[in-house]
């Protein structure tokens, strides 16, 4: 895979749950991360006394976070709403040349942070609620 430019890493919001994605505007940096717990399953008869794990099993999940600066109010004023609500909506990640990762998220941090004489910027960190889906670009 060639190299990839990070503006074109998106993460969308179902604003209103009807599945109509509007990108979360003034985004300067997205991550996403999985990860699977691990299930230990090993015991006096293990092979060489070698850690088994139980395959398939443990609980998994998917963390985003993202940073940037405030450009659209309407975007803005939901982002507040859904995390003082605490409500699950679903969120979409568009990574370029690779694919959408899409599914129930929470927002469960929400920060804001400013210098004198610069912008105001906000942070959000979203978790996993549910099962989700990957389809290829």
């Amino acid at each position: 895979m060639a190299a990839q430019s990070g503006k074109d890493m998106l993460l969308k919001l179902d604003q209103t749950g009807s599945g109509s994605f509007v990108t979360v505007a003034g985004l300067r940096t997205r991550s996403l991360a999985f990860n699977a717990a691990a299930i230990d399953v090993t015991d006096a008869e293990s092979a060489g006394r070698w850690r088994e794990l139980l395959a398939g099993g443990g609980i998994k999940r998917a963390a985003v976070a993202g940073s940037g600066i405030f450009k659209d109010a309407s975007s803005d004023a939901t982002i507040r709403a859904l995390f003082f609500a605490g409500t699950i909506r679903n969120w979409q990640l568009i990574l370029p040349d690779f694919g959408t990762v899409e599914g129930p998220f929470q927002i469960v941090a929400l920060e804001f942070s400013a210098d004198h004489a610069g912008e105001v910027t906000f942070e959000l960190a979203l978790e996993s609620a549910g099962q989700l889906g990957f389809s290829a670009a």
